[in-house]
């Protein structure tokens, strides 16, 4: 306060007509820190409730949750999350452009595809897969209408080459793959159209006139311009079939982590301790995920960066 009036003092009388010397007052936000105090009042009860609440019961979630059924079911859960993801992206690549293709009967296959995957629950298909072995329990492979063909040609048999039970086959695993494959394929053909069609037509035009074959145009120009648009919703895609794994205990599959600690809750009857398990595995499973996908996105828009810090520097060179 001292040295302010020492300033005051030095300018000297204020002149006739001239404006007085501003006071900066700094602006108060009384309410921020009530918010604030009310959130750190909360969170602190939340943590008495974590630590003093009996139905948490910690030592026997923390004795069940790192058993080896649970630990096979946290690497069927990241397998399956990784081939879903791996198949549905390779589903969604060829269905985009099949979308974007001129030809009107791909073009239509595509749309039916995305339409009938997007449109059913992924619980739905999981239970559906895991009952595809009633429409047959063996599946034949051969020359159809056999009995009447083959006894004009003097030949006897049958014209089949290949059969196999349905419950060899469809397993499981298998059916939850299936069906979260073919759902997560929907979803992905739809991200990676809208890429496709971020890149700028000219590119696709001065390739194309150069003579540049459409799978080559595609593979070299289209696609990896268009990965910036499609990486950062593939990330959360694969963080939602990491959750969504859950669902395959409906198939049944009986070796996936969700089913696995509902069964040490179901037998134990002690079921809360475990749900809570649950929800720390795929926290933690999901923020790894999440820390990949934020590195993952930061290469690919590495470039744009460093693209928009040469304008800046251009614009501020022009300037001076």
């Amino acid at each position: 306060m001292s040295s302010e009036n020492e300033n005051l003092r030095a300018a000297g009388p204020p002149r006739p007509g001239a404006p007085e010397a501003i006071r900066a007052v700094p602006v108060r936000y009384p309410g921020r820190w009530v918010a604030a105090a009310l959130i750190l009042l909360l969170a602190a009860m939340f943590v008495h409730m974590l630590i003093t609440n009996e139905a948490f019961n910690w030592p026997f979630m923390v004795a069940n949750m790192f058993t080896e059924p649970v630990l096979i079911g946290v690497r069927t859960t990241l397998v399956l999350t990784v081939l879903a993801m791996l198949i549905g992206i390779v589903l969604g690549v060829v269905v985009a452009v099949m979308r974007l293709s001129g030809n009107p009967v791909l073009s239509f296959v595509g749309w039916l595809y995305t339409w009938f995957f997007r449109a059913v629950p992924r619980l739905v298909l999981c239970v559906l897969f895991g009952n595809l072995g009633v429409l047959y329990s063996r599946v034949e492979l051969g020359l159809p209408f056999d009995n009447y063909w083959m006894p004009l040609l003097g030949l006897s048999g049958d014209a089949r080459f290949l059969s196999f039970d349905t419950r060899d086959i469809l397993t499981a695993f298998v059916a939850a793959l299936l069906a979260l494959a073919l759902s997560e394929g929907a979803y992905m053909a739809e991200i990676v159209r809208a890429g496709l069609q971020s890149v700028d037509p000219g590119q696709t035009e001065a390739a194309q006139a150069l003579g540049m074959r459409r799978s080559t145009l595609l593979r070299r120009i289209t696609l990896p311009q268009a990965l910036r648009v499609i990486v950062p919703p593939t990330g959360n895609e694969t963080t939602a079939m990491l959750k969504d794994t859950s669902l395959v205990a409906y198939v049944p599959l009986t070796t996936e982590l969700w089913f696995q600690l509902q069964a040490i809750g179901n037998r134990t009857f002690d079921p809360f301790p475990m749900l809570v398990a649950a929800c720390i595995w795929y926290l933690s499973i999901t923020s790894v995920f999440m820390l990949g996908q934020y590195f993952l996105e930061r290469s690919f828009t590495k470039g744009d960066r460093q693209a928009q810090a040469e304008v800046t520097m251009t614009q501020v060179r022009a300037k001076n």
